[in-house]
């Protein structure tokens, strides 16, 4: 079945996660993505090395289904190549800042003018304007700045995610916007640049609580995994294990105090609303976390899934791997790669079009696995080719 973008070619200048997985995203529709990194391998290939020649499983995730290509843009041999390639192309992923894209001959302004209709997905840190343009960042910095971080963890002592949830969620954003951009090119002829940052990602996210401080100035402190507006909504420990739940509106309050036998509390001022939930959901997580101590998780969430209370537990990575619920939907595929020493498992496309999916459909390159068949189909003879692997250029 042919993908939804498969006559859409996408140049990935991306590096770390915002800017390649934007890229994968695309390319998981069906369009034609062309990683382009430095001669020895960007740092990005090499985050958490998994196979023998170092390669990690972030890079196994975000590459799939590109293929690679090595290349020095800053060496004035390269001009000619990112020309033909750009010429060729219909997107430009690149998460760099703004002075930088200039000097490698990646910004808009001479990317339009090698390919009018050319889109430029630019992803950083700050976005292209104001006092922290010109700054480099990563995803911490997006959790830091957004109060994401103050809320988390225990007063004095902010928690950051280990999940670089910004960079991923900047990546969506972006994407989204591409998909826009080319929607909007159909109909005008017209390239343009979507701009992504960590920072308005990171606000974004925590959008609510930044409202609620504007308006209310409430200058929330921060209390563990318990949440702010509802209760039970918090993490509770079991027999063997720990699990989760949360319950919002008082029809769903009503089947909990039910289950735990607190029938009163339905008629208690305190939890009358989720709000005053909130306020009071230290007494109520208590009163949780004994229930769930007297019985094993899957004794507990059993009884909460009869009476249709949201719960689910607490897992390890290996755990999250052989859930029956992950297998059963074939969550992963299990993608081999040169070096690994079992296939690796590649979360499949998470959104899934019944008429046009998206999905992996072959692994990550191997550092400059297609440079010569990119370059041969640019024009360049072999002996150019070798010129340039000889200066380093590619």
């Amino acid at each position: 079945m042919s993908g939804i973008l498969d006559d859409i070619r996408v140049l990935d200048f991306g590096r770390y996660i915002a800017g390649p997985f934007c890229a994968t995203m695309l390319g998981d529709m069906g369009a034609e993505v062309i990683r382009i990194e430095r001669v020895d391998g960007s740092e990005d290939r090499f985050l958490g090395s998994v196979a023998e020649g170092g390669e990690g499983g972030t890079f196994m995730q975000l590459a799939r289904n590109k293929k690679g290509m090595t290349l020095n843009p800053m060496k004035p041999e390269s001009r000619e190549i990112v020309r033909r390639l750009v010429k060729t192309a219909d997107v430009v992923v690149a998460n760099l800042p703004g002075s930088t894209l200039k000097a490698m001959g990646l910004d808009y302004e001479t990317l339009a003018a090698i390919k009018p209709d050319i889109i430029l997905a630019h992803v950083s840190a700050f976005g292209n304007t104001g006092p922290y343009a010109e700054r480099v960042g990563f995803d911490l910095l997006g959790q830091a700045m957004s109060g994401m971080m103050y809320l988390s963890g225990t007063e004095g002592s902010p928690v950051r995610s280990q999940v670089p949830y910004v960079d991923f969620t900047t990546a969506l954003f972006t994407a989204f916007g591409t998909l826009a951009a080319l929607m909007d090119r159909q109909k005008t002829g017209k390239g343009q640049i979507v701009e992504g940052s960590l920072l308005s990602s990171a606000l974004a996210l925590n959008n609510n609580y930044l409202v609620e401080e504007s308006v209310l100035g409430l200058d929330r402190k921060p209390h563990g995994n318990r949440g702010y507006h509802h209760a039970p909504n918090d993490v509770f420990q079991t027999k063997d294990g720990a699990l989760v739940t949360m319950v919002v509106g008082n029809p769903l309050f009503k089947r909990w105090a039910d289950l735990l036998g607190e029938e009163r509390w339905l008629s208690d001022p305190r939890y009358a609303t989720d709000l005053e939930r909130g306020n009071h959901g230290e007494e109520i997580s208590a009163r949780m976390a004994q229930w769930c101590a007297e019985r094993t998780t899957d004794q507990a969430i059993a009884e909460m899934e009869a009476a249709r209370i949201p719960a689910g537990p607490v897992y390890s990575p290996r755990q999250a791997l052989d859930d029956p619920h992950v297998k059963a939907r074939e969550l992963f595929k299990y993608v081999d790669y040169p070096g690994l020493p079992s296939p690796a498992p590649l979360a499949d496309t998470p959104v899934r079009l019944s008429a046009t999916p998206g999905g992996i459909r072959h692994r990550a390159p191997t550092l400059g696995e297609h440079t010569d068949e990119i370059l041969g189909e640019l024009g360049f003879s072999g002996e150019e080719i070798a010129t340039l692997r000889e200066a380093r250029v590619v």
